[in-house]
């Protein structure tokens, strides 16, 4: 078998696509085809000429392994048959970031905040690529309005990407950033720490699990893109924000919420009654079980074994 990205600018699926294609109509050898996905275009619009492309190809494999609930349904509403559809529910491994959250102790946190000048209860935390998805300007006008609002306030951002030129010159100026660079492995965990909330106005993507690992809600904006792991693992009001509005209703929201300790108690906890539901050894135990359901499929066992 053969996994493929369900995506029209891998041109060597067509081929592999033609082949099962062949195979099921006249017979012949060839590997069984699979895709993986989020089932659906979420970071940008797509005219009905690639979306009618899109779905003809979904249709041709034989297996379909969807990062979400709301993904497999969006294929199977296309005509892909539900009973070849594995929802793997996407994740990073936030097994060993939650166990490295753990660990940190309040020495480090205390001795990392003095370092950058943090107040207790009064920093944010930006972590990912800068990509324009991401909404970087829209990140740096919000944390402007907010410290006009609550001046001890300071946003760690962890990253790199094409965006990242904004990030330094807000830093450079003074305007409530603190630029750490690309952070990896247990160091997001200290970040975590030390930070309340997690501003991702943008595409959050798998930023979601690691806010659950971490204990540190996301707020993010409501706008038309939206990843799938924001649409349906994020719960507003019980372990995240969802705001409405520019970065000026983004900025109060985020005041609001850092003077709120009831709510902030309340988001911290769905973040850790959710930690577990999405973790890597979860996706890749349904992961398997879509693989043995492929080969079932392709090469069904006889009565005499």
């Amino acid at each position: 078998m053969v996994v493929v990205e369900q995506a029209l600018h891998n041109l060597e699926t067509f081929p592999l696509l033609a082949r099962e294609v062949w195979r099921q109509a006249r017979g012949g050898s060839g590997p069984a085809v699979a895709m993986w996905g989020n089932g659906r275009t979420c970071d940008k619009e797509v005219g009905p000429l690639l979306q009618t492309a899109k779905r003809v190809l979904t249709r041709q494999a034989k297996w379909f392994f969807a990062y979400t609930a709301g993904g497999a349904d969006h294929v199977a509403a296309q005509g892909f048959p539900r009973d070849r559809i594995t929802v793997v529910r996407n994740a990073t491994d936030t097994t060993a970031l939650a166990e490295a959250r753990k660990r940190v102790t309040d020495e480090q946190v205390a001795e990392f905040s003095s370092r950058h000048g943090l107040v207790p209860g009064r920093t944010g935390l930006y972590l990912g690529r800068f990509h324009t998805t991401k909404r970087i300007p829209f990140l740096l006008e919000a944390v402007a309005h907010i410290v006009k609002r609550m001046p001890e306030f300071k946003l760690l951002v962890a990253g790199d990407g094409e965006c990242r030129s904004l990030i330094e010159a807000s830093a450079a100026r003074g305007e409530g950033v603190v630029y750490l660079g690309p952070v990896h492995d247990e160091r997001r965990a200290l970040l975590g720490a030390a930070s309340q909330l997690m501003l991702m106005p943008g595409m959050v993507g798998l930023c979601a699990v690691d806010s659950f690992a971490l204990r540190t809600p996301v707020m993010t904006a409501a706008w038309a893109y939206r990843s799938p792991e924001s649409a349906e693992y994020l719960d507003h009001g019980r372990n995240s924000l969802v705001v409405e509005g520019g970065p000026e209703e983004y900025a109060e929201a985020v005041v609001k919420t850092l003077s709120s300790p009831r709510l902030m108690t309340r988001l911290k906890g769905g973040c850790a009654s959710d930690a577990d539901r999405y973790t890597v050894e979860g996706m890749s135990a349904r992961f398997t079980e879509g693989v043995a359901g492929l080969l079932e499929a392709r090469f069904p066992l006889t009565s005499s074994g």
